[in-house]
């Protein structure tokens, strides 16, 4: 008996330590990226898309310069990564240009052409 619980004491000690070292904490990574965006419902769309990619903290896009400020975990996702996620949701952002479908999809106020309003 004395062994078995030896044991059982062995063993919840290495999956606490082994759960531990797989959980440290990561200092988040900050990018801030261009976009096309041009008025208040592209920066509800884009910060909403990007709150359900995986890795991403926060967002936060100031529509009068057009950059999105995106807080992410490193271990997660990357500044490619995220680019791709805003090009998904029909707009430019820095070099990756909106996926053409996408961009069909946003309503007229929201198109490039449009200008920051």
């Amino acid at each position: 008996m004395k062994k078995a619980s030896l044991f059982f004491a062995f063993m919840l000690m290495s999956l606490s330590f082994a759960f531990a070292q797989k959980t440290k904490s990561v200092e988040p990574s900050e990018v801030q990226i261009k976009t096309s965006a041009v008025c208040g419902m592209c920066k509800s769309k884009i910060e909403k898309d990007l709150s359900y990619e995986k890795g991403v903290i926060s967002s936060n896009l100031e529509v009068k310069t057009q950059i999105v400020t995106v807080k992410y975990n490193p271990n997660k996702t990357n500044p490619e990564k995220i680019r791709k996620a805003i090009s998904k949701t029909g707009y430019d952002a820095d070099a990756v240009t909106a996926n053409p479908k996408a961009y069909e999809k946003l309503d007229a106020c929201c198109k490039k052409d449009k200008g920051v309003h």
